[in-house]
């Protein structure tokens, strides 16, 4: 039987209401993080990623800018309550764990916001800028390019969230086999699958058609991949 934290099962019910404090806490702990972001980091952030545009960023709509400025907030926002966020889940699955697997996964929530802090800036230096070059130089002889403040923000706010999701791969791997989940033999089998999903996940996270951009993730991603089957030789 499965090792819980108390000393009795929970019932649905008290499952339910677990979850529903959990979820308060960390809506809390998200309003908190936005309202710092609002006051002090929001405009920095807008003016380091519009920077790497190269272009004029414009707002095509009265509202934009305001509309903007507080879809950053909120994306700041959760990146700094994200430990909050993180430690309210643990709480609500740890219950569910044997003691062995409870101790790993706080072993391996460090490493969880490090390897995502490494895919931001892997995304942010590499990718968004090979990424902006492609999609201005496209057309460009003879389309002059206005982008829209708030497409282009949102547009690196997202490549830069699954890039830096996509590095969590060997953390997850490494977790996943310390459990029993998965081993390296059946990693090892998976190899070439592997490399078929990188590259599919490289084309999705892209913006751009061009192979050189989705090699520039999809590399990344199966070399993650191939870094998660070594760590499970020591799980």
């Amino acid at each position: 039987m499965t090792e819980v934290a108390s000393d009795r099962e929970m019932t649905i019910l008290e499952h339910l209401r677990e979850l529903r404090t959990r979820l308060i806490i960390a809506g809390i702990g998200l309003l908190v993080g936005m309202a710092i972001s609002a006051v002090f980091l929001t405009w920095p952030v807008i003016q380091l990623l519009s920077q790497t545009a190269g272009v004029q960023l414009v707002a095509l709509r009265p509202t934009e800018t305001f509309v903007t400025y507080f879809k950053v907030a909120l994306v700041t926002g959760a990146c700094l309550s994200m430990p909050v966020i993180i430690w309210q889940a643990l709480l609500f699955v740890l219950p569910a764990l044997h003691k062995n697997e409870r101790r790993w996964v706080f072993v391996a929530v460090p490493f969880v916001t490090l390897a995502f802090a490494i895919g931001l800036a892997f995304g942010f230096f590499i990718v968004i800028p090979s990424a902006v070059r492609f999609l201005y130089a496209f057309g460009g002889d003879f389309i002059g390019q206005f982008w829209s403040i708030e497409e282009y923000l949102t547009f690196i706010t997202t490549l830069l969230f699954w890039i830096g999701l996509s590095f969590e791969t060997p953390i997850v791997i490494f977790v996943l086999a310390k459990v029993g989940v998965v081993n390296p033999r059946s990693l090892g089998r998976f190899r070439r699958y592997a490399i078929v999903g990188a590259f599919v996940i490289g084309a999705i996270i892209t913006p751009t058609p061009d192979p050189f951009n989705q090699t520039i993730v999809a590399v990344p991603i199966y070399l993650l991949y191939e870094l998660g089957v070594l760590l499970a030789r020591f799980a």
